[in-house]
């Protein structure tokens, strides 16, 4: 207790008998022993409400499932790191510099069909017709007919 070896704890003993004698020396020694419980329990119960307060175990529980759950992302996101979907079009279509360099070499060959020029309609004018009883009849037997 206390780092102290036999030899210590028998020169306090002696040193306590020559100053208390033997009338207060049971007194004190209980009292002393009341001191040393109290404390003790003193000292648990602070670390147990600290441990209640802090509740360390549960903080750990905690921070390793968040640390599990980041691994698992970091993972997740290696795989996306390669993954770069212009290569993918370039594999497939190659690149547009290549693309262009190579219709601008084709022959001088039109692609499509030229289009003709817009041709200018022929202007219809109407003039106005007087309408008559006796024209009326002759369009419906012209109809008839």
């Amino acid at each position: 207790m206390f780092g102290l070896g036999f030899m210590e704890i028998l020169f306090i003993v002696i040193i306590a008998i020559i100053f208390l004698g033997p009338d207060k020396l049971p007194k004190a020694m209980v009292d002393i022993a009341k001191f040393i419980k109290g404390a003790k329990n003193a000292i648990s119960d602070a670390k147990e409400s600290l441990n209640e307060e802090l509740d360390i175990e549960e903080l750990k529980r905690e921070a390793l499932s968040y640390k599990s759950k980041l691994d698992e992302a970091t993972e997740e996101l290696q795989g996306f790191k390669n993954l770069n979907p212009v290569n993918e079009v370039k594999k497939e279509f190659g690149s547009v510099k290549e693309n262009f360099a190579a219709l601008t070499q084709l022959e001088e060959k039109p692609i499509a069909t030229p289009v003709e020029p817009k041709q200018k309609e022929k202007e219809i004018t109407f003039k106005k017709k007087t309408v008559t009883e006796s024209s009326i009849k002759e369009e419906k037997e012209s109809t008839k007919k």
